[in-house]
């Protein structure tokens, strides 16, 4: 698309790393890139919509030129350097809470398997219900503090809902050693107790708290293999983003430092 061709489209809309720049917002519809799964995707964003969550932006068209068009959901996103209103308990909590009602729904939902479903951020074990797999702040939209949708489905594939919930902690909680916390997220933000938080928010039953921090050490590991995929075929936004963090350093420092603390987070889960 051109630049002449994305101003046709309305405006751009700031976030995420996989589509930047390729996302435009126009009255009451968003425009992007159409995932490989589109079709089976805008099926299952309907069936949510049956099953009464009406978080979720609702699909419209998919367009000859391989975009889909999508409801516009109105809102606060928080970008980076994310803002303190966006990391407050409360505002963790309604993202819990938001998580639980997508999988409350999903989970009566068939999955089509023959779909290609992305495995960048998928469930390595596999499962049964369609997972977000992308829940970071920047896909959450707020209002009046809490979160109320979410978007960006682009990474959804079958998991497990603890899977799912995993990838959300590393994001919100944030589950990161304090120096990388410290360059997108606000200082003083207790990682145990904010963990706790969202477990209780979701209502994670007690058999899944204790394996909730090795799976989030799982889900580390395959954000860490997605990254160098995207570095390895010369992704730009990434290998910028990968020097300006602290490149595989720091991804050395989170791995140790889940390691380190996992009876802290277990104990914290369990109290």
């Amino acid at each position: 698309m051109t630049a002449e061709d994305g101003a046709a489209q309305g405006e751009a809309l700031d976030g995420g790393m996989m589509n930047a720049g390729a996302v435009f917002h126009r009255g009451s519809l968003v425009e992007r890139p159409a995932p490989p799964a589109a079709r089976a995707l805008h099926a299952h964003l309907r069936a949510l919509e049956e099953h009464g969550f009406d978080g979720a932006p609702s699909p419209l068209q998919l367009t000859a030129d391989g975009r889909e068009q999508l409801t516009y959901i109105p809102g606060d996103v928080a970008l980076p350097p994310f803002p303190r209103w966006a990391m407050t308990e409360s505002a963790l909590s309604s993202v819990g809470g938001l998580l639980r009602r997508l999988h409350d729904a999903s989970v009566a939902i068939t999955v089509d398997t023959l779909a290609p479903w992305p495995q960048a951020l998928a469930d390595p074990e596999g499962g049964t219900m369609l997972c977000h797999n992308d829940v970071c702040p920047e896909n959450v939209v707020f209002r009046d503090g809490c979160a109320t949708a979410l978007i960006d489905f682009d990474l959804a594939a079958p998991g497990r809902p603890l899977w799912d919930l995993a990838m959300t902690a590393r994001y919100w909680v944030p589950m990161l050693d304090p120096a990388s916390a410290a360059v997108l997220h606000p200082a003083g933000l207790d990682a145990p107790m904010r963990l706790r938080i969202l477990a209780d928010s979701y209502g994670l039953a007690s058999q899944d708290r204790a394996e909730l921090p090795g799976i989030i050490e799982q889900a580390t590991a395959t954000c860490r293999t997605f990254v160098a995929d995207r570095v390895s075929v010369g992704d730009c936004v990434y290998t910028q983003v990968l020097s300006e963090r602290g490149g595989w350093q720091r991804w050395d420092r989170i791995q140790d430092w889940l390691v380190d603390h996992r009876e802290i987070f277990t104990a914290t889960l369990l109290d």
